[in-house]
């Protein structure tokens, strides 16, 4: 493995220019040096990245015709890159000065390794854990819980290991791996994608991997509102498209039943005073009952 390969940063961008000057800033201060930067604008209707543009006339910027989600966007992103190594940063992300080298040292050492992501802490609380490794996902919920999710770093998490999961918002994959699986599955749009590609990696072989010694700040998401109906309708539509894709048919049908007496009737409960929030939770279900 070359001792300095290139490595190419996909940023999507979706209303999130100021987020996204505030990411560059921080590659400014990397020791690693060989990286190119690729900046896709997913159709944003309300931004401009002219400033960004100018100061940065180096970034491949590619502006799509239309939204084409999470996944879409990331892998035209791919089309275009360049390197040895992709690595997928959100804009709402502050990188450290030397987050970059423990993850390639990570895939020197182990060949096996397919995906890693780095340590993630809360930017407005920098001392808590957003992602520190993740469970495997509940046959019951089609969920998985980041380790160390909002408690004080320490000990616990300063400890590289194999993991179920990369996290969305800072992970980088081998050109081995978008060689062998190709890109994200466009068919979830938002929410769920990189789970099913970490769920496609390690089935073709590869690990997973969290690296301790590797920190990005994550400020959460800017382009959707928390409890949004967007939110909500996806990860309705789109646990139950993982579960479709990847379980097995006595693992799906657990997922049915405890969804459909259990999960449902208390998100009914959740939202029945949120006709807005409840509307998108059953049509997210509903999606499914037709073809597209």
């Amino acid at each position: 493995m070359n001792d300095q390969p290139l490595i190419s940063i996909i940023v999507v961008n979706y209303n999130s220019s100021k987020d996204i000057m505030q990411l560059l800033l921080s590659l400014d201060k990397c020791s690693y040096s060989n990286f190119e930067t690729i900046i896709v604008d997913n159709d944003s209707p309300n931004d401009d990245l002219s400033d960004v543009l100018s100061a940065y006339p180096k970034i491949n910027f590619i502006q799509s015709e239309k939204n084409l989600g999470f996944a879409g966007a990331n892998n035209l992103g791919v089309e275009v890159a360049k390197g040895d190594f992709l690595l997928f940063l959100n804009p709402d992300v502050e990188v450290t000065p030397g987050f970059i080298e423990p993850l390639l040292f990570a895939f020197k050492i182990n060949p096996e390794i397919g995906l890693v992501s780095p340590k993630i802490k809360y930017y407005d609380k920098p001392s808590v854990i957003q992602y520190a490794g993740c469970s495997k996902m509940s046959l019951f919920t089609m969920r998985s819980f980041s380790h160390g999710k909002g408690k004080d770093d320490g000990p616990l998490y300063s400890v590289t290991k194999k993991t179920s999961y990369g996290h969305g918002a800072a992970m980088m994959v081998s050109r081995k791996v978008i060689d062998t699986i190709g890109g994200m599955n466009e068919s979830y749009f938002l929410y769920y994608e990189e789970i099913d590609w970490c769920q496609r990696i390690r089935k073709h072989g590869f690990e997973i991997y969290y690296i301790a010694s590797s920190l990005v700040y994550h400020k959460e998401s800017t382009s959707v509102k928390k409890q949004s109906p967007l939110k909500i309708y996806y990860l309705s539509r789109n646990r139950m498209l993982f579960a479709k894709l990847h379980c097995q048919s006595w693992q799906l049908l657990i997922y049915f039943v405890y969804n459909l007496f259990v999960l449902v009737p208390k998100s009914i409960l959740k939202y029945i005073f949120k006709p807005v929030l409840l509307k998108a939770y059953l049509s997210g279900l509903a999606s499914h009952l037709y073809a597209e």
